[in-house]
């Protein structure tokens, strides 16, 4: 992902300007960053095809519970926020990303859903002014 969104933005990139290192261009950031990026995507393959797990395979299994969940889960998200609020769709992202992990605590769950609730509410409704429904729309109608 870092290797083909840093090719992208570099080639990106390069329809601006790029200028010269004492008065850098709007390319000039941009392309170093995509770069940088995309040189940390490579590494970052190539440690993982290199790493040796113990058997004969190269690369260890697909952990398919915790990918499912967590895209099943943003995807819920996704489709709940418009209808349901922040109120309800980020507690129930975290509550169904949750169990995409070995161990679960509920006590744990919902804390951590309402402290990012309220973080999540402060920052974008509060901070920035962005218009994200906070409570289900048959409630607000």
């Amino acid at each position: 992902m870092f290797l083909i969104i840093g090719i992208a933005f570099a080639w990106g990139a390069t329809s601006y300007s790029f200028g010269s290192s004492a008065r850098p261009g709007p390319g000039y950031f941009p392309f170093g960053l995509g770069l940088l990026l995309a040189i940390l995507g490579a590494v970052e393959v190539i440690k993982a095809l290199a790493i040796d797990t113990g058997d004969d395979n190269e690369i260890g299994a697909w952990a398919w519970k915790p990918l499912i969940t967590i895209v099943a889960a943003v995807a819920v998200f996704g489709f709940a926020l418009p209808t349901l609020g922040m109120a309800v769709a980020l507690p129930l992202l975290v509550i169904v990303s949750s169990f995409a992990g070995d161990e679960f605590n509920w006590k744990e769950v919902l804390l951590d859903s309402a402290v990012l609730t309220v973080g999540s509410w402060a920052v974008f409704n509060w901070g920035l002014n962005l218009v994200i429904p906070l409570w289900p729309t048959f409630l607000t109608q």
